[in-house]
């Protein structure tokens, strides 16, 4: 069935273009922008500021369009999220895995942003960035700080990332492809 399966999928990526919008969020100083750099061009810089409300970026990966909508973390910008979350096809939430401090505040902000109805259903992705300083802490532990068992209405997946090292980034976007809608 496999076999038959990808071949399937091989003659409709002629007929038809994979497209998605995904909303990256997380605290500020998270990495959302770097992760969209490292993601778009594979670039990656020590240097970046603080994003402002929020910034689009359209990158292609093979026949997929991904629409990477990188939203402000710092409290003000927060109210956004919701509005920029609906009828996306995955919710990406960046968290800074070396950052204990901000911890409780990033899990309150994910679970109070997914207990929104209009949110309902849409597969939440987690990723654990700057996996490659030191003091970052493992998958298990980020999954039991951010309380990820706790969300059962949808489908959860947790990464360790570093955009600094471009760690695991192919298979943020693997996992990302196989998310995206089909559309004529």
């Amino acid at each position: 069935m496999g076999l038959l399966e990808a071949f399937l999928n091989w003659i409709r990526s002629f007929f038809f273009k994979q497209e998605m919008e995904i909303s990256l969020i997380g605290l500020q100083n998270a990495g959302k922008t770097s992760l969209v750099n490292v993601i778009a061009s594979g670039g990656y810089s020590e240097d970046m500021i603080p994003t402002v409300g929020f910034n689009m970026k359209k990158v292609t990966k093979g026949n997929v369009t991904i629409n990477l909508w990188d939203l402000g973390g710092q409290p003000r910008f927060r109210s956004m999220w919701e509005r920029y979350c609906r009828a996306v096809s995955v919710i990406v939430y960046v968290v800074d895995a070396a950052d204990y401090d901000n911890l409780l505040v990033s899990k309150s902000e994910l679970h109070d942003l997914l207990s929104k109805p209009s949110l309902s259903g849409i597969p939440l992705l987690v990723l654990g960035n700057k996996i490659d300083k030191p003091e970052a802490m493992t998958q298990q532990v980020l999954a039991e700080k951010m309380a990820l068992e706790c969300i059962t209405d949808r489908e959860v997946c947790c990464f360790m990332i570093s955009c600094k090292n471009s760690t695991n980034i192919d298979a943020v976007v693997d996992w990302l492809v196989k998310h995206s809608k089909s559309k004529k």
